[in-house]
Parts: C-alpha cells; structure tokens; sequence
C-alpha cells in the first residue's frame, strides 16, 4: 500500500511516467423497440424487451499528474489482450519514456508472463525492461486512481443500453476525447503518514 502511495506523490518526469491502468465489462444490450423520447410531462420510456448481445472487455489507462487517459473495448480480456494493451501503450502512447510506472491491480494476466506467452522472447523482454510495476494489495483496488476513472466512464457514458462493440467503441472514444480535451488532472492527497493512522488495522500488531 505505502509502495502505491509513495509513487503518486513523486514529481512528474517525462521520462518516467506514471500510469494507472485497469478492467471493467459491459454488457452489450441491443434495444428490440426504439426509446420513446421526453416529452412534456412525460419521462423517456424504454421497452423492457431487449437483446443480450455478451459481453464487451473495456481496458482504460490514465495519468494523473497530465490528466490523460486511452480507453479501448474488446471481445475478450486473456493474457494475450492485456499484453497488447501494454504493448500499444508503450510503443505509441510512451514512445519516449524511459520506463513506465505502472499502478495496477494483482489480475493474473497482469504480469511479465502475458508478454511472454504473446510476443517473442526478445520483445517481451524488451516491453518488461519498460515497466515498473506497482501493485495495489489485496481488498485495496481503492488504491487504483484508474477506478475513478472507470466509475466516471460508467456513469457519464455507459449508464445505458449499448447493442454493438463498435458502438461501445465510438462513444468511449467520444468520452475520451471529452476528457483528454479538459487536461485535468487528479491530485491525489492520501499520504503514507495519513495511512499509518486512519489505517493502523492494517498494519502487523508487534
């Protein structure tokens, strides 16, 4: 915990970015009848009929200290599509940066083993070498500045019915946009010394 506390309050360096990453799922529900519009005196109606069209696998990194963030929506969430992920955010999101340190949560899928079961030894070395890996504990995804993006993005942009992926995709995007355009970023104040007493049960009793 003081691990994942201690980085959000390191100065922000180019070179070595800091980026929290995390999963959530929407379910994909295509409408059967078309809502009926407000009207005066009259609420937005939605037939309860509809059409389940599985699952959609949503991955979404942001950078508190810039306040930027990449979101994307896709079939599944194996190792193989988290290291994909990592790999993009490298290759085109931190091109120059040194190493990236990265905030994210225990998953299974989250470690240097997805790079190696999906890219070739060499470049799964070479992605590893590019991340310092941070790990929220255990009953502490809190932690994750990435969650409060996700609830935002839930809230703001998929409180509601969405039949398609590609159309998941083109509103997250929309969202995204929205938000990179504002450059707002996230203070985060928690500090290790707060932990230690608002959080006390947590620590060893010796």
């Amino acid at each position: 915990m003081e691990d994942v506390i201690e980085t959000y309050h390191l100065p922000y360096d180019e070179r070595f970015p800091l980026v929290c990453m995390d999963e959530s799922c929407k379910q994909l529900i295509e409408e059967v009848a078309a809502p009926l519009p407000m009207a005066p005196a009259r609420p937005s109606r939605i037939d309860h009929e509809y059409i389940r069209n599985g699952v959609a696998e949503i991955f979404l990194e942001v950078e508190p200290l810039t306040g930027r963030r990449h979101v994307s929506a896709g079939e599944n969430r194996t190792r193989r599509d988290w290291a994909l992920f990592i790999r993009a955010m490298l290759v085109e999101r931190y091109p120059k940066a040194i190493k990236v340190r990265l905030v994210l949560d225990n998953l299974n899928t989250h470690s240097t083993a997805s790079l190696y079961e999906t890219f070739p030894a060499p470049e799964a070395r070479r992605l590893a070498e590019r991340i310092e890996f941070h790990y929220t504990p255990k009953h502490g995804s809190w932690l994750n500045v990435a969650e409060i993006e996700l609830s935002a993005l839930a809230s703001q942009c998929l409180d509601r019915r969405i039949g398609s992926l590609i159309l998941l995709n083109q509103e997250i995007h929309a969202w995204q946009t929205h938000r990179n355009n504002r450059c707002a970023p996230i203070d985060w104040q928690f500090t290790t010394g707060e932990a230690r007493i608002k959080l006390k049960r947590l620590y060893p009793n010796l």
